[in-house]
């Protein structure tokens, strides 16, 4: 048979995928394809490591959706408390909160005290049974309570100094975020009890709701933002195109976050889980987009961008405690109900006077409730008195315990800006360093 280069080449290639093929059809080659033990764990680690990243690159989005919605006088400071709270949490949650969380809670309230120190001598030694390396387990956790830390700077923004601040994150990440995810992702009371949250609905999203909630009540909103007969002012944003952005950053991060929860990719299964919490994750964020935009059009007639975008982050907040078990419509209908239910808490805390910037409280807190009692429609596991009792117990230990640090962060040191200080921007109060200095005016208002 007279072949040239290029024929012979495809003919080379069609042989050896048939062989391929017939290989993996035939029972012999589905005995060579099983994964050895140390595949498995270095799939493993890989997923922990990438889906991790992910999880990293959420923190870009929360810098820039919150620097997108704070005023232009707000925005360096903002970003550089974002990518402060990044080290601080880490450093924290390296110092005992992993331990805390992790180490020896055995049905109970906590863990032990003391730094986490890496262990890979099993796996060196050929036991794979640990099912990855400790520091690809280590950084994914640490990255969720650098999630918790972020989520609450964007509702205190803008009259809260930087001190203050960075010392809630240190205690958040050290002490409180642990101490309630012992007691359901650590083997704590919780996990005993049958209750689920598989990315975080109630340990991240609800936690986190809470202390945001204490914190602006503690702090009081910006002025100017209310006016003397109790009606909202809207302060304009400082950059829709970045919130937006930021938005959408945030979005890819959750498949991470959400994804890498699965805790394995060492089998077929697993990577079906994946794929199918990726899917209902995005699924879910589609069904807040729509039922934002649907509800503000038949509500005032016009489409207000930074409510859709809520609209979006309450379908990836709500989809959270359960995204491995949904159908896709089902996963549609959770992110459209959570996007409704933030819209109306959005409406409760303004009429409450309560002034969280960014919308943290309506979009974790109200979502991390809803979406934490929503897995007992798809999962026949869950009990929906034990999901409520976690919500429930979480919140009021979040809520109790970030109160005492509040409260003594305002007796001990100055928490919020002064009158004139607010109104020249935090900024040059805290910063020295303005975002857009060409904005800058020689008579600041509350407005700028």
């Amino acid at each position: 048979m007279n072949l040239d280069r290029h024929s012979r080449r495809n003919w080379y290639l069609s042989g050896l995928l048939a062989a391929t093929t017939a290989v993996a059809i035939s029972p012999a080659g589905i005995a060579h394809a099983e994964v050895s033990p140390e595949t498995r764990y270095i799939l493993n680690t890989l997923s922990f490591l990438y889906h991790g990243m992910l999880v990293l690159f959420m923190a870009t989005g929360f810098s820039m959706l919150e620097g997108g919605l704070v005023r232009s006088k707000s925005v360096s400071t903002i970003l550089l408390k974002n990518i402060s709270l990044v080290a601080i949490a880490a450093i924290g949650f390296y110092l005992t909160g992993y331990n805390l969380m992790f180490a020896d809670v055995d049905g109970g309230l906590i863990g032990r005290f003391g730094p986490w120190k890496p262990d890979d001598s099993a796996a060196l030694a050929g036991d794979y049974s640990v099912g990855a390396a400790s520091a690809s387990i280590f950084m994914y956790q640490t990255l969720f309570a650098v999630t918790a830390a972020s989520i609450i700077s964007g509702a205190v923004a803008e009259r809260i100094r930087l001190w203050p601040f960075f010392i809630f994150v240190f205690c958040m990440a050290t002490f409180l975020y642990p101490i309630q995810g012992a007691w359901g992702w650590g083997g704590g009371w919780l996990k005993e009890l049958g209750f689920i949250d598989f990315a975080g609905g109630t340990h991240v999203h609800g936690a986190a709701g809470a202390a945001a909630l204490v914190g602006v009540i503690v702090l009081g909103p910006r002025r100017g933002r209310f006016n003397e007969d109790g009606s909202a002012r809207n302060l304009p944003a400082s950059s829709l195109p970045l919130a937006t952005i930021g938005t959408m950053i945030l979005w890819l991060g959750w498949l991470g976050f959400n994804g890498g929860s699965q805790g394995s990719m060492a089998s077929a299964a697993d990577v079906i889980a994946i794929a199918n919490v990726y899917t209902n994750t995005i699924m879910a964020t589609c069904g807040g987009i729509v039922t934002a935009i649907i509800f503000l059009r038949f509500y005032n007639n016009r489409i207000d961008l930074t409510t859709v975008l809520n609209g979006a982050l309450a379908g990836l907040v709500s989809i959270t405690a359960g995204p491995d078990t949904p159908t896709i419509l089902n996963s549609i209908l959770i992110g459209g109900v959570g996007a409704f239910l933030m819209i109306v808490t959005t409406y409760l805390l303004l009429w409450a006077r309560i002034d969280d910037v960014i919308g943290a409280v309506p979009v974790h807190l109200s979502c991390g409730l809803w979406g934490t009692l929503a897995v007992v429609f798809s999962n026949e596991q869950a009990d929906i008195g034990i999901q409520a009792l976690g919500f429930a117990s979480v919140f009021a230990f979040m809520a109790i315990c970030s109160a005492a640090v509040w409260i003594t962060l305002r007796f001990t040191m100055r928490l919020r800006l002064s009158q004139g200080e607010e109104a020249i921007g935090i900024d040059k109060v805290e910063t020295g360093a303005l975002a857009y200095p060409e904005f800058e005016t020689k008579s600041p208002s509350v407005n700028n």
